[in-house]
């Protein structure tokens, strides 16, 4: 397992949301938001890992490869995202939650799906750990940076950019890492 790559694909695929924690630790208690959003990451790692065994268990690890255009379709596409989750819930941990999902669940699903399609249930019970441990991680430190005004400005400024650089590093790794580049080169 790529730690390296799987911290850069859980960053690039939140980044944006990130910009919505800084608003819902604001608003909701903190262990509420963090619950929330553990959640919603467990949900949509589990549905990308389930869908990815799915089609490896039909087609070659290489042909799977071709889902590296995903990260990279989503770099070029303009996609507008839900600003504000308008409906409420009695529950802060379901508000969060779905104001996750309704926000990120494309992108993860097209994102991580590539990215786990090989991987054994122990590396994906793994991943689960290491991105459950980012996540927390992420938490803490939005909360500590959410009042720095300067954070606020820079990530508004430059923060699209970055994710679309890291969407299509991540989809080129996985034209790589899967075979796809090798047995193009060897067809032609």
């Amino acid at each position: 397992m790529n730690y390296w790559l799987l911290a850069l694909t859980f960053l690039s695929v939140n980044l944006d949301f990130f910009f919505m924690l800084i608003f819902l630790l604001k608003k909701y208690d903190f262990i509420k938001v963090l619950i929330g959003y553990l959640l919603g990451n467990i949900i949509l790692l589990t549905a990308s890992f389930i869908i990815g065994k799915a089609l490896a268990t039909f087609l070659p690890e290489w042909i799977l490869g071709i889902l590296g255009i995903l990260p990279i379709y989503l770099a070029f596409h303009d996609d507008d995202d839900v600003d504000e989750q308008k409906e409420t819930h009695k529950s802060e941990i379901i508000t969060v939650l779905i104001t996750y999902l309704s926000v990120c669940a494309g992108c993860n699903l097209s994102i991580f799906l590539p990215v786990l399609v090989g991987e054994t249930i122990t590396n994906f019970l793994i991943t689960l750990g290491f991105i459950g441990l980012l996540t927390i991680i992420v938490v803490f430190i939005i909360k500590l940076v959410a009042d720095i005004p300067t954070v606020s400005k820079v990530m508004e400024k430059h923060g699209e950019k970055l994710m679309k650089i890291c969407y299509v590093v991540i989809g080129l790794y996985v034209f790589w890492d899967s075979g796809l580049i090798s047995h193009l080169i060897a067809f032609l």
